[in-house]
């Protein structure tokens, strides 16, 4: 395998983190996958959490309107406690704990998640087994309660413990979350929304750390990671407008049955020789 990505892996991975970064079937695990089925170079953790600023940035424009009122509230509640009770004030507060365990975590187990969580069998793994627990929370969800007026900190808490599982490739960030609040009932956009939220504190802080690592060592050089980003930017926003209208009406499981057999065919491949587990 080569040791650098080159432009047309930033560009077919660019691709990829844009389609996969939003649905649940776990980008990291499809960077991570699609790297090893063409025989490139596993562009590691570093390059990964930097194209993520590229997606997280589309959120960043989809959602602005909430994310200012959010911003703004909480910041004026700190000294008008007339706004501590507003909702857009306690969202601020609920995305600061929810994103407490994730940044625990991830600081504590970072060599960890950039070796040992890598191994393709335990990618695979985590598709099926993850995908098989969101069937159920999808299966059991009551698809009630709001952000607005139902969102506690427990729950933000609960939230927040499953994105810290998305450390994992093959868990998928948006998956954990959206599983957990189908599970607490929220409705699925609803759910969908704080997940969006919930990550852009955890992938801006990790994406801005592991850029010092672009261009070192066997990390990928500037150029190819800047049209990584670039592009899961633009594929992205087109994906977060289309997410957002679909799980309103339908549930997860064409999502479901993709991670599945996904799993079993990465397992496979990995058992047979077809592609390194590491």
């Amino acid at each position: 395998m080569r040791a650098l990505i080159g432009w047309f892996e930033a560009l077919v991975l660019g691709l990829v983190q844009g389609l996969t970064e939003f649905l649940p079937i776990s980008s990291s695990a499809h960077i991570r996958v699609v790297s090893a089925f063409f025989g490139w170079h596993d562009p590691g953790a570093a390059f990964t959490a930097v194209i993520q600023l590229g997606t997280e940035t589309a959120v960043l424009i989809y959602f602005r309107a909430r994310i200012w009122d959010i911003i703004s509230t909480w910041t004026r509640s700190l000294w008008t406690p007339e706004l501590r009770q507003d909702s857009a004030a306690r969202m601020g507060w609920y995305v600061i704990a929810g994103s407490v365990p994730i940044g625990v975590l991830g600081l504590a187990f970072q060599d960890t998640i950039e070796t040992t969580l890598r191994d393709l069998r335990l990618v695979g793994t985590c598709l099926i087994v993850f995908g098989l627990l969101l069937a159920v929370a999808d299966r059991m969800a009551r698809n009630e309660l709001t952000l607005d007026k139902n969102l506690n900190l427990p729950h933000a808490l609960t939230y927040g413990l499953a994105q810290a599982l998305a450390l994992i490739p093959g868990v998928s960030r948006s998956g954990g979350t959206t599983g957990a609040g189908l599970l607490l009932g929220y409705r699925r956009e609803e759910a969908a929304e704080y997940s969006f939220l919930l990550a852009i504190p955890a992938v801006l802080m990790s994406g801005l750390l592991e850029l010092f690592k672009i261009g070192e060592g066997r990390a990928p050089a500037w150029g190819p990671t800047i049209v990584a980003t670039v592009v899961s930017f633009a594929v992205g926003y087109a994906v977060i407008a289309w997410l957002m209208r679909y799980i309103s009406t339908h549930r997860f499981t064409p999502f479901i049955v993709y991670r599945v057999l996904l799993g079993v065919l990465v397992i496979v491949a990995v058992s047979i020789d077809l592609i390194p587990a590491a």
